[in-house]
């Protein structure tokens, strides 16, 4: 008998007998490993199967470690076969693993479906052809198909993996598909409800049946996933009320006769309503009991809500973590008591040290200069850490309009008691040129030219240079800002501007320039006050125009002066979701020039969120009148109607008419906006907005009776150039040669 079977054999009876733990050959009477080879790889590499052996050359064969390498290479999923062989070897033994691949997929492809093409299949499966044929693998790609179809609506479809051998190393894989007809839900039956009514429960479910506009809504099929999180959602309306023993069982479907609908049944438990017995904290040492409930919602006696729960654990976080409390936990422990179906809430607090700020490390910024987002930064490094100031920075950045996304993650330092900050920013192009054409509901036909950078040389600063002609008028524009002039918090603006405009019974040519200083004059408040200069010329006035134009006519200047105060709150100033915007300015003509006169202005917006839609709220109060016997000048009047003031009426149709019934403006006016914005696809930044205006241009007290009233709808984007506004406007009482209704868009700036 050759002496390798010999070995054999003895290790073969040697590893049946320790089994039985018969220690009847010591250690030093096994074969000593003197190499360890590797057989069969193909495509792995000989490293990685290595990794996952214990023997090592040198030491004695061991069974239990033979095993456990087999076990291994196994696991590493790219195997069919692993043995173990054993050859004498310069006087000892040799230890070979014998090892056969997985065959390699070299094709993959579909057969059997119609709707949905193969390119959209494979953006579904992560198998690919040079992949090893891993029967697992192959498995959950058909399910994840599966779910691909169920979710756009063939639930009864069906996908079967086909393996084809082609060579020992090779094969080819098919999922053969029989989709089957669409699925529509027919149906949603509840029951087991008491407390709240079907049409309750079915609003909070994303899930809903098939209806005419399904295309667009994409609802009407079953998605497992979305089930699922409606029932969570279901769960939660009634945690959320007092419910805590409830239960939703998971759906039952059934499909019509037909094959082509579907009816789901959702069965709810509700069990008893809770309410709150008492409200303890303990672990607090910074804040007193009595302060800390102050910022909590559940008191005794209410019904409990966990939704309400959570904003007490994220109220009190927050008061914590605004105190240099960087790492404070909170954990709410909740008592229940079945048989008075009331629950004890004790909030445990872990409060945890004081924290500073240690470094600000900023990152991303290829073009944009440290100093212009540090200057942004509320914190200082040394500072006591502060949640709200890092909120308030991440907010200011966020509206230096330079970057696509801003990332702000403390990172702590427990040893050090020190929150390092590390802001990580993407920027964006601030530049652009544009030469093109369009219409614009108020000027018509136009043709810009716009040549604008809002971070020029990385500074922050804005210059803009813009040309726009139409039928009805030219503008040409020049103007620089600085928002820190010299590096200070100071900022600096100037620009100058020729405009033309013809109105249906006169023209005006105007050329002036700007300057403008301004400061903030604390995080939310700021004072600008602006020189400007003008020359401006009435001319072509029509022989039938009133008298009101016709002494207007000719070439008078203006110098005047403009303090303003402004109250700025707003999250973003782009899609504002929470915060005001409230201000106020007065300008003064008569420092020199031909024009003496005061106009001032009180606007205030309010933005209140509402889940992931935002309810806004807008009042403007306006007042102009000439001084020193002068007339105001008709282009300093306000004129209210159109998408900056009241949608759905025509420029300056909700003011005075002179005596042929043109528009000429107010000398006051009053404007109320009220706006309802919810997305549509979040991923674009699409919105809509639907809305209702009120509002007049007047002369007298009187006139301010008779408000105008609009309402309507419309879209908003922001656009990679900027956003942008279509909306329709419906004139709710019209007046005789007034449209019913008006389209208007504007490319710049919401409102």
């Amino acid at each position: 008998m050759k002496k390798s079977t010999l070995l054999l054999l003895y290790f073969i009876v040697h590893t049946v007998l320790s089994g039985y733990a018969l220690p009847i050959v010591s250690a030093q009477e096994q074969p000593l490993i003197t190499s360890i080879e590797v057989r069969g790889l193909r495509r792995i590499e000989n490293a990685a199967v290595r990794s996952k052996i214990t023997h090592m050359a040198g030491e004695s064969l061991s069974s239990e470690k033979t095993a456990q390498d087999i076990k291994n290479i196994y696991r590493m999923g790219y195997f069919d076969d692993v043995r173990v062989e054993i050859e004498p070897f310069e006087g000892g033994a040799k230890l070979i693993y014998l090892i056969k691949e997985k065959p390699t997929i070299i094709k993959i492809d579909f057969q059997g479906n119609k709707e949905i093409e193969d390119s959209k299949l494979k953006e579904k499966i992560t198998i690919t052809a040079n992949s090893i044929s891993d029967t697992v693998l192959i498995q959950d790609n058909a399910d994840k198909l599966r779910t691909f179809y169920e979710e756009e609506g063939y639930w009864l479809s069906k996908i079967v993996p086909v393996i084809k051998k082609i060579s020992d190393a090779e094969v080819s894989l098919t999922y053969q598909i029989e989709e089957g007809p669409k699925v529509k839900i027919k149906d949603i039956i509840i029951e087991g409800n008491k407390s709240f009514s079907k049409k309750q429960i079915k609003k909070v479910m994303k899930t809903d049946t098939w209806w005419m506009f399904s295309f667009i809504t994409s609802s009407g099929y079953y998605k497992k996933e979305t089930m699922i999180s409606d029932i969570e959602k279901i769960r939660e309306l009634y945690f959320n009320n007092g419910y805590i023993k409830v239960a939703v069982a998971d759906p039952v479907i059934e499909i019509t006769e037909d094959k082509k609908g579907m009816k789901i049944t959702l069965m709810i438990s509700e069990g008893d309503r809770f309410k709150i017995s008492s409200v303890e904290i303990v672990g607090n040492k910074a804040f007193s009991e009595d302060d800390l409930k102050k910022k909590i919602q559940s008191l005794p006696n209410n019904v409990f809500s966990r939704g309400g729960l959570r904003r007490d654990v994220a109220a009190m976080t927050e008061m914590y973590s605004e105190n240099g409390y960087a790492l404070v936990s909170i954990y709410p422990d909740l008592i229940p008591d079945d048989a008075s179906k009331q629950i004890k809430i004790s909030f445990k607090i872990e409060e945890g040290d004081i924290y500073r700020v240690g470094r600000i490390d900023i990152s991303g910024n290829s073009r944009t200069r440290d100093k212009v987002i540090r200057r942004e930064v509320r914190l200082d490094e040394g500072d006591i850490f502060n949640s709200k100031l890092l909120r308030r920075s991440y907010e200011r950045i966020g509206n230096l309009n330079f970057f696509e996304s801003v990332d702000m993650q403390p990172r702590p330092r427990p040893d050090e008691k020190l929150v390092d900050i590390g802001i990580r920013v993407k920027e964006r192009p601030t530049g652009s040129f544009s030469v093109g054409g369009g219409y614009s509901s108020v000027d018509k036909l136009i043709g810009t030219i716009d040549v604008t950078q809002g971070n020029l040389f990385g500074r922050g600063q804005y210059i803009k240079l813009k040309g726009e002609f139409g039928g009805t008028s030219t503008t040409y524009e020049l103007s620089f800002r600085d928002p820190w002039f010299l590096d200070r918090p100071i900022s600096f603006g100037t620009g100058i501007y020729k405009t033309t405009r013809d109105y249906s019974e006169y023209n005006r040519k105007a050329t002036g320039f700007d300057i403008s200083l301004g400061k903030n004059l604390s995080e939310y408040w700021r004072g600008d006050i602006t020189y400007n200069y003008e020359r401006a010329t009435i001319s072509d006035i029509a022989d039938d125009a009133s008298s009101t134009i016709k002494e207007q006519e000719g070439t008078k200047t203006t110098s005047s002066i403009t303090p303003s105060i402004t109250r700025d709150s707003r999250d973003n100033f782009l899609d504002p979701h929470t915060g005001s915007r409230n201000s106020f300015y007065v300008t003064y003509a008569g420092l020199g020039g031909d024009n003496n006169f005061v106009k001032g202005n009180i606007d205030s917006t309010w933005f209140f969120p509402l889940g992931v839609t935002t309810i806004s709220l807008r009042g403007r109060y306006g007042y102009a009148t000439g001084i020193s016997g002068k007339t105001l000048p008709l282009y300093e009047r306000f004129y209210v109607g159109g998408i900056y003031t009241i949608r759905g009426l025509d420029f300056g149709e909700a003011g005075p008419r002179d005596s042929n019934g043109e528009v000429i403006g107010g000398t006051k006016q009053i404007i109320f906006n009220a706006e309802y914005i919810f997305p549509i696809l979040s991923e674009l930044r699409l919105k809509g907005v639907i809305f209702f205006d009120a509002g007049r241009a007047f002369d007298s007290s009187e006139d301010a009776k008779d408000l105008r009233y609009t309402t309507g709808g419309g879209v908003r984007w922001i656009s990679p150039i900027g956003p942008l506004r279509l909306e329709w406007g419906y004139n709710i009482a019209p007046k005789p040669g007034e449209d019913k209704s008006r389209w208007e868009f504007t490319f710049g700036s919401f409102f």
